[in-house]
């Protein structure tokens, strides 16, 4: 039985929540607050930042400071405030959609410049809010609004990207498996440095009607199934992972964090710290 008090992080006037029955995201949700809740960071010292989709719903339900922007600029605004005051706890929460379509850009820039944001990307395959189309995600042969016959397309893997990009920390996990979820978030939000914890996240609604997978809990079985931890995943083969979804930290490194080399720029040319 879950036994966390939530309603302390929560605005209670802001519910019901929007999200449908069966998706992810509120479980996502949890993961972050408990993830909060270890880390102890004051609520005052936080920013939740988000754009436009099913996930960026979530600054309206929690009780810190927030920032509900434009579709795809999530993490630019993220940016600005980062810079602007580098004391705070800048968290963006994010889709697949939001993030690497048309916020692509923002996404793999942020990483180059290893700005310290902790990023929760919920990854459900599909843009859900704006109609069910096809999204940087929606794997090959899969069905959309944009795609009725399936997806031609190539996916992306929106955690390599990261990685590839210069993140210092990139995770994966899933709406199944929470506890483990939350566990990368809180070392998400430790590390110091641009942070990408990508959680996959079901939607019955738009993408599991298209794809004969109405069933919530199907859903989540199929998750743990497909699921293989990082350290086995690198004893399979390429064959073998097809399909697969590889979960983990897959990147901890140590780099330079952007805005502590800005303040050391400002102090080099003559300015305040």
């Amino acid at each position: 039985m879950d036994s966390f008090d939530y309603s302390s992080y929560l605005r209670d006037k802001k519910f019901p929540l929007i999200w449908c029955s069966g998706c992810g995201h509120g479980i996502v949700m949890k993961a972050i607050l408990r993830a909060v809740d270890r880390v102890g960071w004051e609520r005052d010292d936080m920013v939740m930042v988000s754009g436009i989709g099913c996930s960026s719903r979530m600054p309206g339900y929690v009780d810190f400071n927030t920032l509900h922007t434009t579709h795809g600029r999530a993490i630019a605004f993220a940016t600005g405030v980062k810079m602007a005051n580098p004391k705070l706890h800048v968290i963006v929460v994010t889709g697949d959609g939001d993030a690497t379509a048309i916020g692509g850009n923002h996404y793999i820039h942020a990483a180059r410049r290893n700005i310290d944001l902790t990023i929760v990307l919920m990854n459900n395959s599909i843009y859900g809010m704006t109609g069910g189309q096809v999204s940087p995600t929606t794997p090959i042969g899969k069905r959309a609004s944009t795609a009725p016959f399936g997806n031609v397309e190539s996916s992306f893997n929106i955690s390599g990207l990261a990685q590839a990009a210069g993140a210092s920390f990139v995770a994966r996990g899933t709406a199944y498996g929470a506890v483990q979820l939350s566990k990368y978030i809180e070392k998400a939000m430790l590390k110091k440095g641009l942070s990408v914890v990508e959680a996959i996240s079901p939607c019955p609604t738009v993408y599991g009607r298209r794809n004969s997978m109405r069933d919530p809990v199907q859903m989540l079985e199929e998750l743990k199934q497909e699921s293989v931890p990082v350290k086995k995943a690198a004893k399979m083969t390429e064959e073998e992972l097809e399909g697969k979804i590889v979960t983990g930290v897959l990147t901890d490194v140590e780099k330079p964090e952007y805005t502590a080399e800005y303040e050391k720029l400002i102090v080099k040319l003559g300015g305040a710290a």
